[in-house]
Protein backbone atom coordinates (compact mmCIF):
# COMPACT_ATOMS: atom_id res chain seq x y z
CA UNK A 1 0.00 0.00 0.00
CA UNK A 2 2.66 2.34 0.34
CA UNK A 3 4.77 1.60 -2.43
CA UNK A 4 1.46 2.10 -4.68
CA UNK A 5 0.68 5.26 -2.50
CA UNK A 6 4.50 6.73 -3.23
CA UNK A 7 4.07 5.59 -6.95
CA UNK A 8 0.83 7.64 -7.12
CA UNK A 9 -1.47 4.39 -8.40
CA UNK A 10 -3.78 5.15 -5.04
CA UNK A 11 -6.41 8.29 -5.62
CA UNK A 12 -6.21 10.69 -2.72
CA UNK A 13 -9.73 12.13 -1.52
CA UNK A 14 -9.93 15.69 -2.20
CA UNK A 15 -10.73 17.46 1.05
CA UNK A 16 -13.66 19.46 1.03
CA UNK A 17 -13.32 22.94 3.04
CA UNK A 18 -15.54 23.33 5.62
CA UNK A 19 -18.92 26.04 5.33
CA UNK A 20 -18.00 28.03 8.04
CA UNK A 21 -14.41 28.21 6.46
CA UNK A 22 -15.76 28.67 3.23
CA UNK A 23 -18.27 31.57 4.05
CA UNK A 24 -15.03 33.51 6.30
CA UNK A 25 -13.00 32.95 2.82
CA UNK A 26 -15.80 34.55 0.48
CA UNK A 27 -17.23 36.84 3.53
CA UNK A 28 -15.74 40.16 2.57
CA UNK A 29 -18.78 41.28 0.73
CA UNK A 30 -20.91 40.37 3.59
CA UNK A 31 -19.42 41.81 5.92
CA UNK A 32 -16.72 44.51 7.27
CA UNK A 33 -13.16 43.62 6.65
CA UNK A 34 -10.90 42.59 9.19
CA UNK A 35 -9.29 45.88 10.83
CA UNK A 36 -4.95 45.87 10.34
CA UNK A 37 -2.96 45.61 13.23
CA UNK A 38 -2.25 49.04 14.90
CA UNK A 39 -5.30 50.44 13.56
CA UNK A 40 -8.25 51.18 15.98
CA UNK A 41 -11.51 50.07 15.07
CA UNK A 42 -14.39 51.83 14.65
CA UNK A 43 -16.77 52.73 16.97
CA UNK A 44 -19.81 50.74 16.50
CA UNK A 45 -23.25 52.88 17.45
CA UNK A 46 -25.34 51.67 20.47
CA UNK A 47 -28.88 50.68 20.21
CA UNK A 48 -29.68 51.50 24.05
CA UNK A 49 -29.18 53.69 26.51
CA UNK A 50 -27.99 56.60 25.71
CA UNK A 51 -27.24 55.98 22.13
CA UNK A 52 -30.85 55.01 21.49
CA UNK A 53 -32.30 57.34 18.63
CA UNK A 54 -35.45 59.06 19.26
CA UNK A 55 -35.62 61.16 16.46
CA UNK A 56 -38.79 58.72 14.72
CA UNK A 57 -40.98 59.30 17.72
CA UNK A 58 -41.09 63.58 17.38
CA UNK A 59 -42.29 62.80 14.30
CA UNK A 60 -46.02 63.62 13.20
CA UNK A 61 -47.34 60.59 12.74
CA UNK A 62 -45.57 59.24 16.40
CA UNK A 63 -47.08 62.83 17.86
CA UNK A 64 -50.58 62.02 16.63
CA UNK A 65 -50.26 59.05 18.59
CA UNK A 66 -49.24 59.90 21.56
CA UNK A 67 -51.65 62.81 21.57
CA UNK A 68 -54.46 60.47 21.36
CA UNK A 69 -52.95 58.17 24.09
CA UNK A 70 -51.99 61.49 26.37
CA UNK A 71 -55.92 62.99 25.88
CA UNK A 72 -57.38 59.46 25.66
CA UNK A 73 -56.25 56.76 28.07
CA UNK A 74 -53.64 58.52 29.64
CA UNK A 75 -55.97 61.14 31.07
CA UNK A 76 -58.56 58.79 32.19
CA UNK A 77 -56.38 56.76 34.10
CA UNK A 78 -54.82 59.58 36.49
CA UNK A 79 -58.15 60.72 36.96
CA UNK A 80 -59.36 57.36 38.27
CA UNK A 81 -56.01 57.17 40.35
CA UNK A 82 -54.86 60.47 41.39
CA UNK A 83 -58.25 62.61 40.66
CA UNK A 84 -55.52 65.78 40.88
CA UNK A 85 -55.78 68.93 41.67
CA UNK A 86 -53.80 71.59 39.35
CA UNK A 87 -53.12 74.78 40.64
CA UNK A 88 -50.42 77.54 39.35
CA UNK A 89 -51.15 77.51 35.60
CA UNK A 90 -51.81 81.20 35.28
CA UNK A 91 -48.25 81.94 36.45
CA UNK A 92 -47.14 80.78 32.49
CA UNK A 93 -49.35 82.91 30.52
CA UNK A 94 -46.95 85.00 29.83
CA UNK A 95 -44.31 82.53 28.51
CA UNK A 96 -43.73 81.86 25.47
CA UNK A 97 -41.31 79.19 23.39
CA UNK A 98 -39.51 76.53 25.21
CA UNK A 99 -39.87 75.71 28.74
CA UNK A 100 -37.92 73.52 30.98
CA UNK A 101 -40.56 71.88 33.60
CA UNK A 102 -38.40 70.80 36.86
CA UNK A 103 -40.34 68.61 39.24
CA UNK A 104 -39.79 66.16 41.77
CA UNK A 105 -40.02 62.82 41.72
CA UNK A 106 -41.71 59.85 43.58
CA UNK A 107 -43.36 58.05 41.41
CA UNK A 108 -43.70 56.51 38.07
CA UNK A 109 -46.92 57.81 37.75
CA UNK A 110 -45.69 61.40 37.68
CA UNK A 111 -45.20 61.53 34.35
CA UNK A 112 -48.50 60.71 33.25
CA UNK A 113 -49.50 63.31 35.65
CA UNK A 114 -47.55 65.95 34.23
CA UNK A 115 -48.35 65.42 30.58
CA UNK A 116 -52.21 65.42 31.22
CA UNK A 117 -51.24 68.84 33.54
CA UNK A 118 -48.87 70.53 31.61
CA UNK A 119 -50.76 73.66 29.67
CA UNK A 120 -51.00 74.40 26.15
CA UNK A 121 -48.99 75.09 24.07
CA UNK A 122 -46.46 73.06 25.51
CA UNK A 123 -48.09 69.86 26.08
CA UNK A 124 -47.88 68.11 22.72
CA UNK A 125 -44.33 69.58 22.05
CA UNK A 126 -42.81 68.43 25.24
CA UNK A 127 -40.41 65.77 25.81
CA UNK A 128 -39.62 63.89 28.97
CA UNK A 129 -35.62 63.11 30.03
CA UNK A 130 -35.66 59.72 31.27
CA UNK A 131 -33.23 57.60 32.40
CA UNK A 132 -30.72 56.11 29.84
CA UNK A 133 -30.43 52.49 32.01
CA UNK A 134 -34.12 52.68 33.16
CA UNK A 135 -36.16 52.93 30.31
CA UNK A 136 -33.89 52.37 27.53
CA UNK A 137 -32.17 49.20 28.78
CA UNK A 138 -33.76 47.32 25.94
CA UNK A 139 -35.34 47.71 22.45
CA UNK A 140 -38.71 47.27 23.02
CA UNK A 141 -38.74 49.12 26.09
CA UNK A 142 -36.91 52.50 25.03
CA UNK A 143 -39.19 52.32 21.86
CA UNK A 144 -42.35 51.80 24.26
CA UNK A 145 -41.26 54.86 25.89
CA UNK A 146 -39.94 57.18 23.29
CA UNK A 147 -43.53 56.27 21.56
CA UNK A 148 -46.17 57.14 24.64
CA UNK A 149 -44.28 59.72 26.38
CA UNK A 150 -41.99 61.31 24.32
CA UNK A 151 -38.98 59.92 26.47
CA UNK A 152 -35.24 61.04 25.31
CA UNK A 153 -32.80 59.10 27.19
CA UNK A 154 -30.93 61.23 30.04
CA UNK A 155 -27.41 59.95 31.56
CA UNK A 156 -28.46 60.35 35.42
CA UNK A 157 -25.35 59.31 36.72
CA UNK A 158 -23.85 62.69 35.71
CA UNK A 159 -24.54 65.25 33.07
CA UNK A 160 -23.13 62.92 29.45
CA UNK A 161 -22.04 65.15 26.90
CA UNK A 162 -24.26 63.03 24.28
CA UNK A 163 -27.13 63.63 26.30
CA UNK A 164 -26.76 67.00 26.90
CA UNK A 165 -26.55 67.67 23.39
CA UNK A 166 -29.75 66.44 22.63
CA UNK A 167 -31.40 68.15 25.12
CA UNK A 168 -30.21 71.25 24.18
CA UNK A 169 -30.54 70.47 20.28
CA UNK A 170 -33.95 69.80 21.20
CA UNK A 171 -34.78 73.16 23.37
CA UNK A 172 -33.28 74.61 20.12
CA UNK A 173 -35.19 73.29 17.95
CA UNK A 174 -38.63 74.83 20.39
CA UNK A 175 -39.70 71.37 22.00
CA UNK A 176 -40.12 71.86 25.86
CA UNK A 177 -38.01 69.27 28.84
CA UNK A 178 -39.38 67.76 31.50
CA UNK A 179 -37.01 66.75 33.70
CA UNK A 180 -36.64 65.16 37.08
CA UNK A 181 -33.56 67.18 38.78
CA UNK A 182 -33.60 64.46 41.59
CA UNK A 183 -32.58 61.75 38.90
CA UNK A 184 -34.73 59.00 39.97
CA UNK A 185 -37.79 58.22 42.37
CA UNK A 186 -37.74 58.75 45.72
CA UNK A 187 -36.83 55.59 48.00
CA UNK A 188 -38.29 56.90 50.88
CA UNK A 189 -41.12 59.10 50.48
CA UNK A 190 -38.42 62.26 51.07
CA UNK A 191 -37.08 63.79 48.48
CA UNK A 192 -33.36 63.59 47.26
CA UNK A 193 -31.07 67.28 46.47
CA UNK A 194 -31.16 68.24 43.59
CA UNK A 195 -28.49 67.63 40.46
CA UNK A 196 -27.73 70.66 37.71
CA UNK A 197 -28.92 69.06 34.38
CA UNK A 198 -32.13 71.39 34.23
CA UNK A 199 -29.65 74.07 35.90
CA UNK A 200 -26.93 73.56 33.16
CA UNK A 201 -29.33 73.29 30.17
CA UNK A 202 -31.32 76.32 31.18
CA UNK A 203 -27.78 78.59 31.36
CA UNK A 204 -26.58 77.16 27.90
CA UNK A 205 -29.59 77.16 26.05
CA UNK A 206 -31.37 80.47 28.11
CA UNK A 207 -34.32 79.22 28.74
CA UNK A 208 -36.85 80.07 32.22
CA UNK A 209 -37.18 76.93 34.15
CA UNK A 210 -40.63 76.03 35.43
CA UNK A 211 -40.65 74.82 38.72
CA UNK A 212 -43.27 72.03 39.87
CA UNK A 213 -44.36 70.20 42.75
CA UNK A 214 -45.60 67.06 42.55
CA UNK A 215 -47.72 65.42 45.67
CA UNK A 216 -49.53 62.71 46.86
CA UNK A 217 -48.35 60.03 44.16
CA UNK A 218 -46.02 58.44 46.51
CA UNK A 219 -49.09 57.16 48.07
CA UNK A 220 -50.69 55.60 45.18
CA UNK A 221 -47.80 54.10 43.40
CA UNK A 222 -44.44 54.45 45.36
CA UNK A 223 -41.04 53.14 44.83
CA UNK A 224 -41.21 49.35 45.33
CA UNK A 225 -44.86 48.81 44.76
CA UNK A 226 -46.60 47.18 41.67
CA UNK A 227 -50.08 47.96 42.15
CA UNK A 228 -51.39 51.84 42.43
CA UNK A 229 -53.86 52.29 45.27
CA UNK A 230 -55.86 55.55 44.47
CA UNK A 231 -55.34 59.05 45.96
CA UNK A 232 -55.71 62.39 45.81
CA UNK A 233 -52.48 64.04 44.12
CA UNK A 234 -51.19 67.61 43.16
CA UNK A 235 -49.47 69.69 40.62
CA UNK A 236 -48.41 73.11 41.30
CA UNK A 237 -46.67 75.00 38.98
CA UNK A 238 -44.66 78.01 40.11
CA UNK A 239 -43.42 81.37 38.52
CA UNK A 240 -40.13 80.69 36.15
CA UNK A 241 -36.75 81.30 37.45
CA UNK A 242 -33.76 82.46 35.06
CA UNK A 243 -30.39 82.18 35.40
CA UNK A 244 -29.20 85.39 36.99
CA UNK A 245 -26.05 87.05 35.13
CA UNK A 246 -22.96 85.01 35.60
CA UNK A 247 -24.95 82.87 37.65
CA UNK A 248 -23.49 78.79 37.59
CA UNK A 249 -24.97 76.12 37.25
CA UNK A 250 -24.60 74.49 40.77
CA UNK A 251 -26.18 77.91 42.14
CA UNK A 252 -29.30 78.30 40.31
CA UNK A 253 -29.86 74.36 41.11
CA UNK A 254 -30.28 75.12 44.96
CA UNK A 255 -32.43 78.17 43.49
CA UNK A 256 -34.62 75.37 41.89
CA UNK A 257 -34.69 73.34 44.79
CA UNK A 258 -35.39 76.20 47.24
CA UNK A 259 -38.58 77.17 44.74
CA UNK A 260 -39.98 73.22 44.68
CA UNK A 261 -39.39 73.48 48.08
CA UNK A 262 -41.87 76.69 48.78
CA UNK A 263 -44.53 75.26 46.21
CA UNK A 264 -44.64 71.81 48.47
CA UNK A 265 -45.29 74.27 51.27
CA UNK A 266 -47.74 76.26 49.45
CA UNK A 267 -49.69 72.57 48.37
CA UNK A 268 -49.72 71.99 52.60
CA UNK A 269 -50.75 75.01 53.09
CA UNK A 270 -52.02 78.34 51.31
CA UNK A 271 -50.32 80.71 49.60
CA UNK A 272 -49.96 83.63 52.22
CA UNK A 273 -48.28 81.56 54.30
CA UNK A 274 -46.13 80.02 52.41
CA UNK A 275 -44.67 83.09 50.71
CA UNK A 276 -43.90 84.64 54.31
CA UNK A 277 -41.67 81.03 54.93
CA UNK A 278 -40.01 81.08 51.71
CA UNK A 279 -39.25 85.12 52.27
CA UNK A 280 -37.94 84.06 55.91
CA UNK A 281 -36.08 80.41 54.45
CA UNK A 282 -38.35 78.56 56.63
CA UNK A 283 -40.28 76.85 54.45
CA UNK A 284 -38.43 73.15 55.26
CA UNK A 285 -36.77 70.99 52.68
CA UNK A 286 -37.66 68.23 50.77
CA UNK A 287 -34.94 65.81 51.93
CA UNK A 288 -36.05 65.14 55.50
CA UNK A 289 -34.27 65.67 58.32
CA UNK A 290 -31.07 64.40 58.91
CA UNK A 291 -31.76 61.50 61.28
CA UNK A 292 -32.53 57.67 61.52
CA UNK A 293 -35.42 56.18 59.51
CA UNK A 294 -37.76 56.05 62.09
CA UNK A 295 -37.31 59.74 62.49
CA UNK A 296 -37.51 60.47 58.74
CA UNK A 297 -40.67 58.27 58.51
CA UNK A 298 -42.39 59.80 61.62
CA UNK A 299 -41.70 63.68 60.41
CA UNK A 300 -43.37 61.80 56.79
CA UNK A 301 -46.45 60.67 58.50
CA UNK A 302 -46.86 63.89 59.82
CA UNK A 303 -46.44 65.61 56.80
CA UNK A 304 -49.25 63.47 54.78
CA UNK A 305 -51.70 63.98 57.37
CA UNK A 306 -52.92 67.41 55.67
CA UNK A 307 -56.24 68.04 53.33
CA UNK A 308 -53.98 68.29 50.15
CA UNK A 309 -52.64 65.06 50.55
CA UNK A 310 -55.63 63.04 52.40
CA UNK A 311 -56.28 59.59 50.50
CA UNK A 312 -59.68 59.18 49.30
CA UNK A 313 -61.63 56.02 48.23
CA UNK A 314 -63.31 57.39 45.35
CA UNK A 315 -61.87 60.11 42.68
CA UNK A 316 -63.61 63.43 41.88
CA UNK A 317 -65.12 62.72 38.53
Amino acid sequence: MGIAHDLGLVRMRRRLPSPARAFRARSFPLRAPNVPGGVAPAAVPGRTGADFDTAWARRWPARMGRAAVVEGPMRAMVQVLASPRRRGTDRLADLDGALIFAANHHSHLDTPLLLTSIPEPWRHKVVVGAAADYFFGTRLAGATAALVMGAVPIERARVGRRSADLAAELIDDGWSLLIYPEGGRSPDGWGQPFRGGAAYLAVRCDVPVVPVHVGGTGSILRKGRTMPRPAAATVTFGPPLRPEAGERAPRFAARIEAAVTALADEAATDWYSARKRAHANASGTLTGPDAGIWRRQWALDGRRRTPATRSRRWPNL
